[in-house]
């Protein structure tokens, strides 16, 4: 009879039960305010077999720009987006917000966690804009816990000398292509890459104090 597996590990114990779930926005400017999202990504984070953050779904949407929205050409020139161009089959704010929350709260519910957490490169940007854009929408449930977030701008700034997400990235040994950068999708897959070594890195450091291999300081 082959022996029943374990369990895998679940968030419920981890992050004070928080969910998190890394979040890119592309814009029209700088202002969550009056400025227009464009492009929002969502990449989901799991546990393997050890406990260790792995990288998992991602999910987008290209979102029209709400009425009356201000839209910087500088903000287009840096990101490459045409906010009118036909074939990018952008939605509301409103259904893509539905669409990034229901994988969410069903992690959130999956792992026993209490609500989800962003995690983001200079993260308060995209909470901002997110939370703007479920004002905006007349969302009442928002996963996503409405100011913590967890900040790779600071985790790679401590852990590795590096705040700009192409330096960090390389400081950590992970992929970056210049020419793919400033789509959510891939912001936010590179930046959940650089969080979990990160996490993971930390959690061996934790490990070692916790097993007495690491003095203490006074």
């Amino acid at each position: 009879m082959d022996p029943i597996a374990p369990p895998l590990p679940r968030f419920a114990h981890r992050f004070r039960g928080f969910l998190p779930v890394v979040v890119d926005v592309e814009t029209g400017g700088f202002n969550a305010a009056t400025d227009a999202l464009l492009e929002i990504a969502v990449v989901m984070l799991a546990l393997d077999a050890d406990g260790n953050l792995v990288r998992g779904e991602t999910h987008a949407a290209h979102v029209e720009p709400f009425p009356g929205a201000n839209i910087e050409r500088a903000a287009l020139e840096v990101n490459g987006i045409d906010p009118h161009h036909p074939l990018r089959l952008a939605v509301p704010e409103k259904d893509a917000l539905a669409k990034m929350f229901r994988p969410v709260r069903q992690a959130v519910s999956e792992q026993g966690c209490t609500r989800a957490i962003l995690v983001g490169h200079n993260a308060h940007f995209d909470l901002g804009f997110l939370n703007a854009a479920v004002a905006r929408a007349e969302i009442k449930r928002n996963p996503f816990h409405p100011f913590s977030a967890f900040d790779t701008v600071t985790l790679g700034g401590v852990a590795l000398g590096q705040t700009v997400l192409a330096r960090a990235l390389e400081a950590a040994g992970l992929p970056y292509d210049a020419r793919e950068a400033h789509s959510a999708i891939y912001d936010a897959e590179r930046t959940a890459d650089l969080f979990c070594l990160l996490v993971n890195r930390m959690r061996g450091v934790h490990a070692a104090y916790a097993g007495g291999m690491v003095p203490v300081p006074p």
